[in-house]
């Protein structure tokens, strides 16, 4: 029998409950026991560092060799849509976010805090090769694979992604609650936390509001492509977007999110089923948008500025990449990123787990902008292929028995 889901068993209530706990503990903790709290953060955070390779590996050479199994002009063209989507989501956020983040008063009281003594031991964990190392190794494995047409490590790196997705939903969702309560406690007990927390509330409903944004330029251009009214298609996609807001995941919100596409009689049926859940292991528009946000929050308030653009710029256009090969788990854009934040941004423990925390605090709502997207997706393709049904002498859409039952 499947678990019961409850909001007590999500796992942004847990987060919740860990960053309240961290707080409420980092607050009244003296010298020992946050030495032994930062002690414990360290180790987990070592695991995660020494997952990210892993993730890496699993991740962005089974989405090269799968390529092959849908090859073709419209693979080809609704790939390059999403990835131009998720960057063209991404540069806006970090134009907004260079107008808008130094104007939020970050870092007007950090600093006057006190300092964590050092750790009881340390425990390292090294990850088995560097992240960049691991992104070149992912890369020629699975163009050798695609050259050679070996079946045996194609069927080897499905597995393998497999594993890795156990790893990322056993281990690394599971201890994310702990590894956070504890930077929070970390950052409570030097004192900067409490002046920053309205800045957290102020980042997450900026980048709801450029998810609406972004996502109204999507379907205006899916109307323009398709020259048809763009409302035939997001009127449907309600039930989606809640689901994806309760979920928190966009590969469990693809059975809704088909349900609500076939409501739409301007989509191609053909089309419709081969994008809807592509792209919702590929377009990942709002979620990029959102991290990209945030990254730049976090360097403002832990490093006192924001990353360089020509750092930036990097970021992103690498994190376009890393988005198409994201699990399709909670807050798996960021953690497939960890990578990047990491070696690109230079971020260290407090920024890596600070970006999970306030990422995961709105990740259902940049989940929901990716789902809500991809119909957006679709009707680009369906136009610019020209197979809209009722017109160019395709034939009307007919509502399916799946459609019929909502």
């Amino acid at each position: 029998m499947a678990e019961k889901k409850t909001i007590v068993n999500s796992l942004l209530f847990k987060l919740i409950v860990g960053i309240a706990i961290g707080i409420a503990l980092g607050s009244v903790a003296n010298e020992t026991v946050i030495v032994v709290i930062a002690t414990f953060k360290t180790i987990i955070g070592d695991l995660i560092g020494y997952i990210v390779p892993l993730i890496i590996l699993g991740f962005i050479t089974p989405a090269i060799v799968s390529l092959k199994q849908s090859a073709g002009r419209i693979l080809t063209v609704t790939l390059v849509i999403c990835y131009t989507s998720s960057v063209g989501a991404a540069l806006m956020s970090f134009a907004a976010g260079t107008v808008i983040i130094p104007y939020l008063n970050i870092r007007d009281h950090t600093g006057a805090g006190r300092e964590i003594p050092e750790s009881l031991f340390q425990l390292t964990i090294d990850p088995i090769m560097p992240v960049m190392t691991a992104l070149i190794t992912a890369v020629l494995i699975g163009l050798a694979v695609l050259w050679t047409d070996s079946k045996t490590w194609e069927n080897l790196l499905g597995e393998f992604h497999k594993i890795v997705l156990a790893i990322v939903e056993k281990v690394v969702i599971n201890i994310l609650p702990f590894y956070i309560a504890a930077t929070f406690a970390g950052l409570a007990y030097e004192g900067a936390i409490i002046y920053e927390l309205p800045v957290f509330i102020k980042v997450i409903f900026i980048v709801i509001i450029g998810h609406f944004i972004w996502l109204a330029l999507l379907y205006g251009i899916g109307g323009f492509l398709s020259k048809t009214n763009p409302k035939e298609v997001f009127k449907h996609y309600p039930p989606a977007y809640m689901t994806a807001v309760g979920t928190m995941s966009s590969a469990a919100t693809l059975p809704v999110a088909l349900r609500c596409a076939r409501k739409a009689k301007t989509l191609d049926p053909e089309i419709r089923d081969f994008a809807i859940p592509l792209c919702a292991n590929t377009h990942l528009c709002g979620s990029v948008l959102t991290e990209v946000f945030f990254v730049m929050t976090v360097s403002q308030i832990l490093y006192g500025e924001l990353p360089a653009v020509s750092t930036m710029l990097i970021f992103i256009f690498l994190l376009g990449i890393f988005a198409i090969a994201a699990p399709g788990v909670p807050g798996g854009t960021v953690v497939a990123s960890l990578g990047l934040v990491i070696s690109v941004l230079g971020f260290d423990d407090n920024g890596t787990a600070l970006l999970l925390s306030i990422f995961a605090l709105q990740d259902s709502f940049g989940t929901a902008c990716n789902v809500t997207g991809d119909g957006a997706i679709s009707l680009m393709v369906t136009g610019i292929f020209k197979k809209v049904p009722g017109r160019n002498g395709n034939p009307p859409h007919q509502e399916d028995a799946l459609s019929s039952e909502l």
